[in-house]
């Protein structure tokens, strides 16, 4: 396992499995029909010839786009994205909106594009510029509305307050007052060492903000500088030239839901569990009306495409791709494990439309460990792959911390419980088997129930004592199993960052290009 020493040996981040459904698996080692999952170029010089054919479509990009990438004069995104848009092509990555950024992955995801971009560039002797479309357009208030932190009894989780506003784009939906979510974050930052990280999240979450609008601002200030462009997909500008791809897919609505269900159907077949359920009766365009998002009916596609406005339809997750690949050079996505399961469902939408697939790569994933987490393992003699299961580990801590005679006396009172059963019971039997032997076995069976209600009594006792045991444990399992899953899927990096600075994102970026390297495959010399 690849890794990088940080901060004095007091932060290890390094390389993990990307994990996934079986079908992501599937798809991330190949074993998918080709028809499914075409793969990605697997040498500099399949990777040369994959962008020299994205390069040439689509044109002029950039003139129709630079209003939703908001960028600064002279900014090193700016350069990038201008060089590739002359004479290269892009790679792309995304995510939906999360609260002050969302889960860490959002950055790892935005750090593989970088790296495969910086990688490729220097391979291939072409510009090429990553690009991370924040999905502003996306509806799922449920998720856009929440992060996690690691607190004093564990995770926190942060929230917006209600209602939900599911169906309306995160664009459109006001952040509202957040200085008790802003609170709870600086708490779990403790000793900040960058007081940057914090300044950028009160600039972007304004409370005059939108869900979206503080995600796209606290995206820039972050990714800018490392020469990440970032595109606001409901920006005006990008549903301006969705416009016509969008009416295409819905001419078309038929003929891709039928495709889609094939896929789906060949997916279950090959014993794997699609991604995402097609849904009766529906095409996978969205059309804005009043301020409300809804999927157009498949019969009424036609009209709508010829109807609606432009600037009104939207693509769903399956469709995003297919459309990001029609408005951008996108030489690869970089996808996390989900993406990478419902890629094998995209193929077939981007084959109905007769149009582009971008290649899907799998993006770097990311686990990082504090020096203070390993001292709470090790003072309490606890390996970190028990943490898996929290409550039997302190269920174990508390027994040892137990009284030595309250253990003794339970024991005793255990080994005299079975002695004098199997006394009875050969006492019973003697005298003629008064009863049935299954009235003492159950005897005993009560008694062994009751005894263990006593002990598990005595251990919630010393667990409440033990409340600095508790606390170590709670701050172990927060940090390493966040509500049993991976830590970047679930807490906010923003923490870690104000704790031992941007640069982390540094030392990062250069644990992703060892990643991008496998992908790119080599070596071979740059194109002249």
């Amino acid at each position: 396992m690849a890794s990088t020493q940080i901060a004095s040996e007091a932060l290890r981040i390094s390389t993990a499995s990307l994990g996934g459904s079986a079908l992501s698996r599937a798809v991330q080692s190949g074993a998918v029909p080709v028809s499914w999952h075409t793969g990605h170029p697997n040498s500099p010089s399949a990777w040369r010839t994959h962008a020299a054919h994205v390069r040439s479509s689509p044109a002029d990009w950039l003139t129709a786009l630079k209003p939703a990438f908001g960028l600064a004069a002279r900014s090193v995104a700016s350069a990038r994205l201008a060089e590739a848009a002359a004479h290269g092509v892009v790679v792309t990555t995304g995510q939906q909106p999360g609260l002050f950024g969302g889960p860490a992955y959002t950055l790892t995801k935005a750090l593989s594009a970088l790296a495969l971009a910086n990688v490729l560039r220097d391979t291939l002797g072409m510009p090429v510029a990553p690009v991370f479309w924040a999905a502003t357009d996306d509806a799922d208030w449920h998720e856009a509305a929440v992060t996690h932190v690691i607190g004093d009894a564990g995770v926190d989780r942060l929230s917006l307050r209600g209602p939900a506003t599911d169906g309306v784009a995160m664009a459109d939906v006001p952040l509202g007052d957040l200085r008790d979510q802003r609170a709870v974050l600086r708490a779990a930052c403790g000793s900040v060492a960058d007081p940057m990280v914090l300044d950028l999240i009160d600039a972007a979450y304004d409370e005059q903000s939108t869900v979206g609008g503080a995600y796209v601002a606290w995206l820039r200030s972050m990714l800018e500088p490392l020469g990440i462009a970032v595109l606001d997909a409901s920006h005006t500008a990008v549903r301006t030239a969705s416009h016509t791809f969008l009416s295409h897919a819905l001419h078309h609505a038929s003929a891709v839901d039928l495709a889609l269900r094939d896929r789906n159907a060949a997916i279950v077949a090959h014993e794997f569990a699609p991604q995402v359920e097609a849904v009766d009766g529906l095409s996978l365009v969205f059309e804005t009306v009043n301020g409300a998002r809804t999927r157009v009916p498949l019969d009424r596609a036609t009209h709508t495409a010829d109807h609606a406005t432009p600037g009104s339809l939207g693509a769903n997750v399956l469709l995003r791709p297919v459309l990001e690949r029609a408005l951008l050079p996108t030489v690869s996505y970089v996808a996390g494990p989900g993406e990478l399961a419902y890629f094998a469902q995209v193929s077939a939408v981007a084959d109905a439309l007769h149009t582009p697939l971008p290649v899907a790569v799998p993006r770097w994933s990311a686990q990082w460990r504090e020096a203070r987490i390993d001292r709470v393992l090790d003072r309490l003699g606890v390996d970190a792959a028990e943490l898996r299961e929290p409550h039997v580990v302190q269920s174990r801590l508390a027994r040892a911390a137990m009284d030595r005679d309250v253990t003794d006396a339970m024991e005793r009172l255990r080994v005299t419980i079975t002695a004098q059963q199997s006394a009875l019971a050969q006492a019973v039997s003697a005298a003629g088997s008064l009863v049935p032997p299954t009235v003492v076995q159950g005897l005993a069976r009560d008694l062994e129930h009751r005894v263990a209600r006593v002990e598990r009594r005595l251990l919630a006792a010393v667990k409440s004592r033990e409340t600095n045991t508790a606390r170590d444990l709670a701050l172990a399992g927060a940090a390493l199993y966040p509500l049993g899953r991976s830590p970047e899927r679930v807490l906010s990096l923003v923490p870690t960052l104000a704790r031992y600075g941007l640069g982390v994102l540094s030392d990062m970026t250069d644990l992703a290009a060892e990643h991008a390297r496998t992908l790119v495959g080599g070596p071979e010399s740059p194109a002249a």
